[in-house]
This record gives C-alpha cells, structure tokens and sequence, in this order.
C-alpha cells in the first residue's frame, strides 16, 4: 500500500529531474508552470530540497539549481564499475604513449576523487605522488578537478565553491576566489585541457582532459602527470594524448562533448 507521503516524493522527484534537464537555474514560477503543481507545493517541496542540500537558491536571480546533494549522487553513480571497466584500458593506452603515471578522477563535492592510477612499466626517475586510488583532492587545485569544473553551470561552481574558505591551499599558490576560479576555468576551457603546475605538489605538473556523458555533462577526467624537468614526450604531445583518452571514453559512453572541445588546439 502506497503511503501518505509517496505523493510528496513523487513531486520532490519531479522537481530534481526538471532541474537536471535545464542548462542553468530556473525561476520557481516556471518550475510552477512547467510542472503543473500547486505553487505553495513547489516552494514547500524547494524548502526541504535546499535543506538537505538537494537545491540551492540563488536570491539575486530569484531563481533555483541542483545543488551539490544532487551532484553527489550523480558522481556516486559515475563510480560504479562500469566507468572503470570502459576507462581502464584508455588509460593503460595513454600512459603507454605518455611513459608517465596517469590517472582517471572524477568529482566527488569540491573534490577531485581518483578512481584508477596506471603507472609506465619503467620508470627512469621515481616520481612520488600523493595521488592514489581513492585519494581526494580539492578540485580547484587539480588539472584534473578543473578540467572537470570547467563545464559545470556556473551556479554549480558557486554552490561548490560558495566562500573564501573553500579555497583550501596547499603549496601556497592556486586561485584563491570564485572569480579568479571563474577566469582559470574560462581560460581552460576554451583552450581544451587543463593544467596544473606546482599546486599539488612542488616540482609536479599534469595535463587533463574531460570526458562527457551522454546528455553532454562532465562525467570524467583523464591526467597525466610528471616532473616538471623531465625530458621525454613534449608537453604538446601529452596534451594532445590525455584528449585524444577522454574523446575515447566519451564515445564509449556515447556521450556528447561541447561542440569545440576536442578540436581545440
């Protein structure tokens, strides 16, 4: 037998799905509209939503987005194993064309969350990193995480990244505001990739890509990373080979990147 609140559940879900398929925030009137529900239903149902951090209100715009609750679950999915399964043999390809340690992270909150690492087979100079299956890293600090970031809705990055103190440093360097965020992932996304230089670790560079799912969303991210005065593959080759990897699993997921990203140069 149905409860008494399976309605309320129902509506709640509706609300989260209508969210999903926007491309921005959305004004409560129109959540009103386009669902056909009771407007003191909708806002009463918002109300719990952005308690439980499902939603988040944007005041200045009068208007409503997925928060990171949401954004959460949608990652969790993204870490069962058939990710892994599509992704791994790209990233045994990738490290066997870069000769260096890469890795297949996603975001998981404000954080890069690393799914697989693969290492070259000989490595001339060990490279200690702090990288590892399962290890979590800030997302603003990572090429991995910002490459990522870089196509999240720009309300997304807000709720993510909402104050000063969200913006945890490492080696004292890295953006350390929403706007300077903002003008990194501007930059990186139009030029395809992202990159990071010292942030993690001093001494320490990667290059990353990202993958999409197939509603065109930022699903993953492959990364290389290596010394930064090692010789061998030039950087230009690496950047080219961590695309040419999340172009490999987009189509995999039949996914759909934004249109210019991979040919970006």
């Amino acid at each position: 037998m149905a409860s008494s609140t399976s309605p309320a559940v129902g509506r709640a879900l509706d609300v989260l799905l209508y969210l999903a398929t926007r491309s921005g925030p959305v004004a409560g009137a129109a959540i009103v509209r386009d669902l056909d529900l009771p407007r003191s239903s909708v806002y009463h149902l918002l109300d719990v939503l952005i308690a439980r951090g499902f939603v988040v209100h944007l005041p200045e715009e009068r208007s409503y987005g997925l928060g990171i609750a949401a954004f959460e679950i949608g990652s969790a999915y993204l870490r069962h194993e058939a990710l892994e399964i599509r992704a791994r043999p790209i990233l045994k390809r990738l490290v066997a064309e870069a000769g260096e340690t890469a890795h297949l992270g996603i975001l998981h909150g404000a954080e890069t969350l690393y799914l697989l690492k693969e290492q070259p087979t000989v490595t001339r100079v060990p490279v200690t990193l702090v990288t590892d299956v399962g290890v979590r890293l800030p997302a603003h600090l990572t090429a991995n995480g910002r490459s990522i970031l870089a196509h999240l809705p720009a309300a997304q990055v807000r709720a993510l990244f909402p104050d000063k103190a969200a913006f945890i440093d490492r080696t004292g360097a890295g953006p350390a505001s929403l706007p300077e965020l903002r003008r990194m992932l501007t930059s990186e996304r139009g030029q395809g990739f992202a990159e990071e230089d010292g942030l993690i670790t001093q001494g320490l560079r990667s290059v990353a890509a990202c993958a999409f799912d197939h509603l065109g969303r930022p699903a993953a991210a492959f990364s290389v990373t290596r010394r930064r005065d090692r010789s061998g593959v030039p950087r230009d080759a690496l950047v080219q080979a961590v695309r040419e990897a999340a172009r490999q699993l987009t189509r995999t997921m039949s996914g759909r990147a934004p249109e210019g990203w991979f040919a970006a140069s």
